[in-house]
């Protein structure tokens, strides 16, 4: 049985803590989850160049701690008055320049600790992307219409196949092509093993796992563990609130995997977290703000440094979840909507360091990266 958004709200006691760090814990005879603290001091702005963030559609620590930043240099908003599409915040390269301030940056930024910008350039595809994976070995993955490799100057190094460029209608593949198809939404290393577990945007979401080293497909599922080819295409499907659970997902999948071994792949537009093997078999699922519509509440996912809790951004409801992982209750939440500094508007990402710290990244006019310090 699952338990409404709002009645779990309702339990939920709010818990103010000096310097802006704020939780909410459903239960006092429970360990308390972490606390956090925003930080308005990180990254350091301005940027140079005359630079401004883009919308932010992915985050990434490496084994340095070093921040990671995947943003969308093209992206369009529309002038307010005539209602013309225009490259938002990029009056000074405009013909006259409309103002001396705000170039669109370089797609990928990466931040020391302290905020200071250490590396900066573009992908080779020059699409703009919606994932950023660093590995042990010091390379940078970006996911757009495919993955790619890079090392940390930008130089590519591989490249994923995929079926031809043309966006294709659902169904024009078979649900079992063991190749990119749709966009690159969500991922996630198992270095151990040398795996590259991904999601693509086909048929609603698939989860495929690569050889990292020669980039060949080894297996994939959809919802449930179903067989790739098993997955159902319906235009139709929609998540009801304490209806049925979909039997396959709804859109917007992202992925991460668990040191002991667990594949976590949130459906966001179903509000919801299916967990997995590493063999594609179907565990159990958590629900994460059920009754949330729309874009839905299970963005992306990124892990404690024990793994105790999940922290999942929440796009529409902005803000960041706090999940038990040993059994996918929700036991609190930090920040709230707003675009002052530690507020969320429609956030994207989510990603931690080795000290716990969390970082969030956001779209459409929120366009930031901020850092929210874990409290000792």
């Amino acid at each position: 049985m699952r338990i409404s958004f709002a009645a779990r709200v309702a339990a939920l006691t709010l818990i103010a803590v000096s310097g802006g760090a704020f939780f909410m814990t459903a239960n006092s005879a429970e360990p308390a989850p972490p606390t956090f603290t925003y930080d308005g001091s990180w990254p350091k702005l301005p940027l140079p160049n005359k630079w401004v963030f883009q919308g932010i559609t992915g985050l990434a620590v490496d084994k340095d701690d070093v921040i990671w930043v995947l943003n969308r240099p093209g992206d369009y908003d529309f002038d307010p008055i005539f209602r013309r599409p225009e490259v938002t915040q990029n009056y000074a390269s405009r013909n006259p320049p409309t103002a001396m301030c705000c170039l669109k940056p370089e797609g990928i930024l990466a931040f020391d600790q302290q905020g200071n910008l250490l590396h900066h350039w573009n992908q080779a595809d020059k699409i703009d992307g919606h994932l950023i994976l660093a590995d042990q070995g010091g390379n940078i993955w970006i996911g757009s219409d495919t993955m790619r490799k890079y090392d940390k100057t930008g130089k590519l190094l591989a490249t994923m196949d995929r079926v031809p460029a043309e966006a294709p209608k659902a169904g024009d593949f078979p649900a079992d092509t063991p190749i990119m198809v749709g966009r690159v939404e969500g991922g996630e290393f198992d270095e151990a093993a040398r795996e590259l577990y991904v999601t693509d945007s086909y048929l609603r979401g698939r989860v495929l796992v690569f050889d990292m080293d020669t980039l060949k497909f080894k297996r994939g599922w959809g919802a449930y563990g179903k067989p790739l080819s098993e997955i159902k295409f319906d235009p139709m499907a929609k998540y009801v609130p304490n209806g049925p659970p979909p039997k396959d997902f709804l859109g917007h999948l992202t992925v991460t995997v668990s040191r002991d071994g667990f594949v976590y792949a949130a459906d966001r537009i179903a509000d919801r977290i299916q967990v997995y093997t590493k063999a594609g078999k179907f565990v159990r699922e958590f629900w994460v703000a059920p009754e949330t519509l729309d874009r839905g509440s299970t963005g992306g996912m990124a892990m404690s440094p024990d793994q105790r809790f999940i922290y999942v951004s929440d796009i529409m409801n902005n803000v960041i979840w706090i999940v038990n992982r040993a059994d996918g209750k929700t036991v609190g939440h930090f920040s709230f909507f707003g675009h002052s500094g530690g507020g969320l508007h429609w956030v994207h990402m989510v990603a931690t360091d080795s000290k716990g710290n969390v970082y969030t990244g956001e779209v459409d006019t929120g366009k930031r990266v901020q850092r929210f310090l874990v409290k000792p």
